[in-house]
């Protein structure tokens, strides 16, 4: 029995991935949204592969109208939506002199905006049920900076506040809003990098490992259930003492 239905946009690879397939694993009917039809349906069948159930979303959220639709179809067939998760992202770097404003306006909406209007949606759903959970992905970019990455550091420092105002807005109606600080993890943006660079940010990671998406899934695991009913607006760094 699915008592509970966890809603993970960017969930067709990555770190989306592994936060559908642990949820699944702990009791959540998952919604595999995202703009990449075919993998999101691969990541369904992995889920019901590990006993779970799952349906898949084409689900833009750079679009409101994407955005508004999708959640209105989970809710038409699931009738809620228990727990949000904000993973959707995508970086274009450049140095802030030469970066072309196109790819400084798609970074913020995809990764800061689509996640406000995924938030916009689905609070009052979580509000009739008194009962909610968000968990916003944000990085350790957005805590501490990065060189060529004005535009994502912006968004995720973005998501960090946008976390913390719904949060305070929210704690009296049963609704959790939390964010999680991924640092260096192993996932197809990273491992598109130079192996110069890849090398340099593992040296600064104490634990001396890169990240894997199950140590996201982890925290959001947390985060997403019972025991984490009084922590609200809170930052939660992963990242192996890359940034303390």
């Amino acid at each position: 029995m699915f008592n509970r239905v966890a809603f993970v946009t960017g969930a067709s690879r990555g770190i989306g991935r592994a936060i559908g397939l642990t949820l699944c694993r702990s009791g959540f009917y998952i919604v595999v949204a995202s703009p990449e039809i075919e993998k999101n349906e691969e990541v369904a069948e992995e889920i019901r592969a590990s006993s779970g159930e799952a349906m898949t979303l084409n689900f833009d959220v750079t679009s409101a109208e994407s955005v508004k639709a999708g959640i209105a179809k989970v809710v038409a067939e699931k009738t809620r939506i228990d727990v949000l998760v904000n993973n959707a992202g995508i970086a274009r770097d450049a140095l802030a002199m030469r970066m072309k404003q196109a790819d400084w306006d798609l970074v913020l909406q995809l990764n800061l905006t689509g996640a406000f209007l995924c938030c916009q949606q689905v609070l009052p759903l979580m509000m009739r049920n008194r009962w909610g959970r968000i968990v916003n992905i944000s990085s350790v970019v957005g805590q501490a900076g990065s060189a060529g990455q004005a535009n994502y550091a912006a968004s995720k420092a973005g998501l960090i506040g946008m976390t913390k105002s719904i949060a305070q807005e929210m704690a009296t109606r049963g609704i959790t809003v939390n964010a999680i600080a991924p640092g260096y993890i192993e996932t197809d943006m990273t491992r598109k990098l130079p192996e110069e660079v890849r090398a340099k940010y593992l040296a600064s990671v104490p634990m001396g490992r890169i990240g894997q998406p199950e140590d996201i899934a982890a925290a959001v695991k947390f985060l997403a259930s019972e025991d984490a009913g009084y922590i609200t607006g809170q930052v939660l760094a992963v990242n192996g003492g890359m940034y303390m």
